[in-house]
């Protein structure tokens, strides 16, 4: 392959941002990177914009613009800082950009990329949470290409007749389970952020690992699946596979199912991604099923996991009601990390939030923003 892709990463500090740069450093040949954003660690911006000879580093956090501006002195690298400075490099010229950026601060610049028409990698799955209708359509009018890199979208993908929808029966969604599966309810009501981040298969940030942890992360990938694959909630089934080898699968009419398999590690999904339509190689530890001698699947705990619940009742509602639900979940995940609330606490919050709000559709981006900061005042109002 020859050098044939430009690349822009949003939130390339964060887990997937971190293993999108390890990637791209292993095929110098194949990709040039025009920009990199992050939120408020400048240093290792500064140290991956060097890295992987930039043209833009952008900070989300205006603060640290002087800091940046240091660190990249007497290189050629341009430097900004602000939420317009990031939605700004959205508006680059990239062949390929990656949305990394953590929860419903990633809507704007990936709206953004995807209005270039080129292809956007999808790992923020708050921006389909809560914009779906309006990020699919623009996708659509604008002639974009939309990838998932969540792991179990990536797989769904990967197997995903797109041209016979009607013979699917339905999409098996696989779930770790987190590090709560097996515990219950006295436990989790007395968990600490230390015990929730510490997930027995995964490598995140605190933020998606308390998600896991709270089966609200399941709730989220069922939303953005509906979006991307234009299935009823009804034909999206959630599989706890406690092994996270069997990434998810679709099952056919005619009795087949196609899943695909692999290590757990995001570089497999993110290197789908960068290869797409080709595939390239990835540093992922390659499968060994004898080793794991045994695959098991457990029906989710709705009861436990009431976050699974919010989830499908916040789809069926529809309207701005899956945006109003993440925006309290990442009040309540934040003040859940704070010790300011109980880990139990987050789905409580979630709920007392939804049933106080009014639904209604959104036809704007500027809307869902309005809504989102509605939210999360609610959310604030109660857990004080």
């Amino acid at each position: 392959m020859s050098l044939s892709k430009t690349v822009t990463i949003f939130g390339s500090t964060g887990s997937i941002g971190k293993s999108t740069v390890d990637i791209l450093e292993r095929n110098p040949e194949l990709y040039k990177v025009k920009a990199l954003t992050a939120n408020a660690n400048v240093e290792l911006l500064a140290e991956q914009a060097k890295k992987l000879n930039v043209e833009l580093a952008v900070t989300a956090d205006e603060t640290k613009y002087d800091e940046l501006k240091q660190l990249l002195s007497g290189t050629n690298i341009s430097v900004a800082a602000g939420r317009k400075a990031v939605i700004e490099a959205a508006e680059l010229d990239a062949d390929w950009t990656m949305s990394s950026i953590v929860g419903a601060a990633g809507l704007e610049p990936t709206m953004a990329a995807i209005k270039k028409g080129k292809t956007v990698a999808l790992a923020n799955k708050e921006t389909l949470v809560c914009a779906g209708s309006l990020v699919m359509q623009a996708v659509k009018d604008c002639k974009a290409t939309l990838i998932p890199v969540d792991s179990e979208h990536s797989a769904i993908f990967q197997v995903f007749d797109f041209e016979q929808i009607d013979q699917i029966d339905r999409i098996l969604l696989t779930a770790s389970g987190g590090p709560f599966r097996e515990k219950d309810i006295s436990f989790m009501e007395k968990a600490t952020p230390e015990q929730a981040v510490a997930h027995p298969n995964w490598s995140m940030g605190a933020k998606i690992s308390v998600d896991s942890a709270s089966m609200m992360n399941k709730g989220l990938e069922l939303i953005e699946a509906y979006h991307l694959f234009g299935l009823p909630q009804e034909q999206i089934e959630i599989v706890v596979h406690p092994q996270s080898v069997i990434h998810s699968a679709v099952a056919y009419k005619d009795g087949s199912v196609l899943a695909q398999l692999g290590s757990p590690d995001m570089r497999t999904p993110i290197a789908y991604a960068l290869g797409w339509p080709k595939r390239i190689e990835a540093p992922s530890p390659k499968l060994d099923l004898i080793k794991f001698g045994s695959l098991t699947f457990i029906a989710p705990d709705e009861v436990k996991f009431p976050a699974l619940r919010l989830a499908r009742e916040a789809l069926k509602e529809g309207g701005v009601m899956t945006a109003i639900m993440n925006a309290a979940n990442e009040v309540a995940v934040d003040n859940f990390l704070k010790k300011r609330i109980a880990f139990t606490d987050i789905a409580k919050v979630v709920e007392k939030v939804m049933n106080k709000s009014q639904n209604h559709t959104a036809g704007t981006i500027e809307e869902i923003i309005n809504i989102d900061a509605q939210a999360r005042k609610s959310a604030n109002d109660i857990i004080a």
